[in-house]
């Protein structure tokens, strides 16, 4: 076995050094983005890019690649297969592309359906060259201040609060003044996160090796001796803290970051990681969450593809060897097949394997093992509200706030989440606020004298369960139960936002029965639960790109991890997969060319 495992070791080394010395080089590795253009918010001219319906006659007889979904997962395997050569077709369900990383507007205000923030998009980071290959340079991001968050502990006169700030340095000095009595501490959580930052690939190579060898290296205890992030992988977030420090607050500051699980059932690598994110600064699209996939469509395009809305798969297609070949669009009753070789879904793994694979392949032993480890995360529930005034007057900035009821999140979750039905609205313990306005230096010239707001928090979907397959013209006890959160929620923020309740415009509250029309499943942004299960070494290694059925690939958040960023990389993966060449070397060598480049400038 140890033979095997060196020969293993020897072919892949040998074959990734001739690569990276004769192998040729794919447009990946070239600077093909360009200087960004002037933005253009003229609506009918982003309707052409964002608005082409679905209709046989735009189909391709040629495809390569069919893509289900186009969040943010699904536009980046396709833009980089389709820079790659292939000829690429993106089915959308909804009306516009980009899944959850879109805008809408409510009543004159533009809002993002559940974009925040991003990080590690400073000059040369790989996150920032991921993008700009995909959008050609053109998506500009604007830095936010320092200040990018307060943690707010408790209510009343019991209230405290904790800054945090952006910056290589600043993030964790900035840590020790709050919390003088524990620079061990969090010093000692620096060096977890600088671990996981400089390692996460290994996790990100079970997926790409094979499965045998991920499996024996993980078994062996091999993997443990590489590093120490398979250690940090399955240890919970409060068993890492609870190991470094006794002060409550600074738990709760370090795991602000909620992301639908308590953080005794969390990862404590995920957690460094979304810390870590954010250390070299806080981001956000200029124009909105929205210039997201206005950008990569056009990108797609360019290189021959498609990205066609209003195109709900209904069911992914099957032969009798077992390979996927295509899948059935269902169109004003009519069952359209779209045939390629390839076909990916960017759908979840629950709609995947659930709903659109044929009902005698779904119920095959390989099929379900595909779910082993996974459940659908907590669902969201999410307020928007629009004020008519600017936010100088409104006194509010780029920060965001997290507030929490108390600093025991453990507990804090579990009291919530086995509240009924009646008693939740009115006792939400948590929740994350975040103005859009302020974070885009677009907004006061396209809505001038207006501002708005976003609440994000997690329910249950049971509580909300009843109201599923009614009509609409039912909903009305939906929407008063909906409104019941969504002023709870107002009403604590206006305490600590006093400026907010009299300019008042638009409160709209967003539900997880049919969350934004996306279809997630059990109203969850998040599909898989990002729970300690789900980040066990061995479950990431057998969660991959690659299916139990032949010529159909995964792609996006449920691929690798939550978030915006943890989506790209799922596409990235996906593309690594169907290629069988791992994109993420040409972008290396293009962070290493771009970084050579600078540094010639300055010399």
């Amino acid at each position: 076995m140890w033979f095997l495992l060196f020969l293993e070791w020897l072919v892949d080394w040998a074959r990734g050094t001739y690569w990276y010395l004769f192998g040729k080089r794919s447009p990946l590795c070239k600077e093909s983005f360009s200087p960004p253009g002037q933005q253009d918010f003229d609506q009918d001219a982003r309707d052409k890019v964002l608005g082409q319906e679905f209709s046989k006659s735009k189909v391709a007889s040629d495809l390569d690649v069919v893509v289900i979904g186009s969040g943010i997962g699904g536009l980046t395997v396709a833009a980089v297969l389709a820079k790659l050569g292939k000829k690429v077709l993106v089915l959308e369900q909804h009306e516009k592309p980009g899944g959850f990383c879109q805008s809408f507007t409510e009543k004159g205000f533009q809002f993002d359906m559940a974009f925040h923030y991003i990080g590690q998009l400073h000059e040369h980071s790989l996150l920032k060259i991921a993008f700009d290959q995909i959008t050609d340079g053109q998506l500009q991001f604007a830095e936010l201040d320092p200040h990018s968050d307060t943690v707010v502990i408790g209510k009343g006169a019991d209230c405290k609060q904790y800054t945090i700030y952006t910056g290589k340095r600043k993030m964790e000095a900035h840590l020790k003044k709050h919390f003088p009595n524990d620079t061990r501490a969090i010093e000692e959580f620096f060096k977890i996160m600088k671990v996981c930052s400089k390692k996460i690939h290994l996790l990100c190579d079970l997926k790409l090796v094979p499965l045998w060898f991920a499996r024996f290296i993980l078994w062996s205890g091999i993997a443990d001796l590489i590093s120490p992030i398979f250690k940090y992988s399955r240890i919970s977030t409060t068993e890492m803290l609870s190991s470094l420090t006794n002060n409550k607050d600074l738990s709760t500051v370090l795991t602000h970051f909620l992301h639908g699980v308590p953080p005794k059932n969390a990862s404590c690598m995920i957690n460094a990681l979304l810390f870590h994110h954010y250390k070299r600064g806080a981001y956000y699209p200029k124009g909105g969450a929205g210039e997201i996939p206005y950008h990569i469509v056009q990108v797609i395009e360019k290189h021959g593809g498609k990205v066609l809305v209003k195109a709900p798969v209904s069911q992914i297609l099957v032969n009798e060897t077992g390979a996927a070949y295509g899948v059935t669009v269902k169109q004003s009753g009519e069952q359209i097949n779209v045939h390629a070789p390839v076909i990916i879904s960017s759908a979840g793994v629950f709609t995947t394997f659930q709903d659109l694979l044929p009902p005698e392949i779904r119920v095959k032993p390989e099929i379900k093992s595909c779910l082993n480890g996974l459940k659908i995360s907590k669902a969201s529930f999410q307020v928007f509200a629009g004020f008519d005034a600017t936010q100088e007057e409104l006194d509010v900035t780029s920060t965001n706030m997290w507030l929490f009821q108390n600093n025991d999140l453990d507990a804090m979750l579990e009291a919530y989440f086995l509240l009924n039905k009646e008693e939740a609205p009115e006792n939400v313990p948590m929740m994350f606020i975040s103005f859009p306005s302020a974070k885009d230096p677009c907004s006061k010239q396209r809505f001038p004298g207006k501002s708005c707001m976003v609440i994000h928090t997690i329910v249950r979907y049971e509580w909300f369960e009843q109201w599923k397959d009614l009509p609409v013209e039912s909903l009305d006890p939906y929407e008063r139960y909906k409104m019941r959160f969504a002023n709870h929620l107002f009403d604590w923020a206006c305490v600590h936002f006093p400026k907010l309740k009299a300019k008042l415009a638009v409160l709209h509250a967003v539900g997880p029965i049919n969350a934004h029309g996306m279809g997630a499943p059990a109203g969850s942004i998040l599909s898989a639960e990002h729970n300690l299960e789900r980040y066990q070494p061995l479950n990431m290694a057998q969660t991959r790109c690659s299916t139990p059925i032949e010529n159909l690939y995964l792609s996006g958040q449920d691929v690798f991890s939550t978030g915006y960023s943890g989506a790209l990389h799922g596409g990235l993966l996906c593309a690594s997969t169907v290629l069988g060449h791992v994109v993420y070397i040409d972008l290396l060598l293009l962070q290493k060319k771009l970084k050579q480049k600078a540094a010639k400038k300055l010399d």
